[in-house]
């Protein structure tokens, strides 16, 4: 292993700059291996640079604290239209999801058909993720988005 402190060509022919990592405070250290061709043998340097150790702050956490208020905003639970789903299906999956009547799940579904989307709960945030993540489950495009 070769330390190098100067720029130049050592014994083998191999170059090298270390000056520019010194000046940065850095510790350049090359180690050489050769590589042997058919008829001629080659030297490559790999460098290996130690940098110097820093100190870590801490970091500052900040607390994030929202009110009663923003917590208990109504989010409403949109279903959005697919090409895929048969509507006997949506029907279906809003009467097992929300307990709705056949009826009222016929209604949200033509509205999702007809406007692309509809509104088919509102209420608490966890609910409505809770809502969200079982229309996902039956592989219906659904979202949340805030009560305006």
């Amino acid at each position: 292993m070769c330390t190098g402190l100067k720029a130049g060509v050592n014994e083998k022919g191999l170059a090298w700059r270390p000056e520019r990592l010194k000046e940065q405070g850095r510790v350049v250290t090359f180690s050489m291996s050769r590589l042997f061709g058919k008829h001629e043998a080659k030297f490559a340097a790999t460098p290996l640079i130690d940098f110097p150790r820093a100190t870590l702050e801490a970091p500052t956490i900040e607390k994030e604290e929202a009110t009663k208020q923003e917590i208990e905003m109504p989010w409403n639970v949109i279903v959005h239209n697919d090409p895929v789903n048969l509507m006997s299906y949506v029907t279906m999956v809003f009467q097992r999801v929300f307990g709705y009547p056949r009826e009222r799940a016929e209604k949200h579904m033509l509205e999702v058909h007809n406007n692309g989307r509809s509104i088919l709960w509102s209420g608490v945030r966890e609910r409505a993720e809770l809502y969200v993540q079982q229309l996902h489950g039956y592989l219906l495009l659904a979202t949340i988005e805030k009560t305006v």
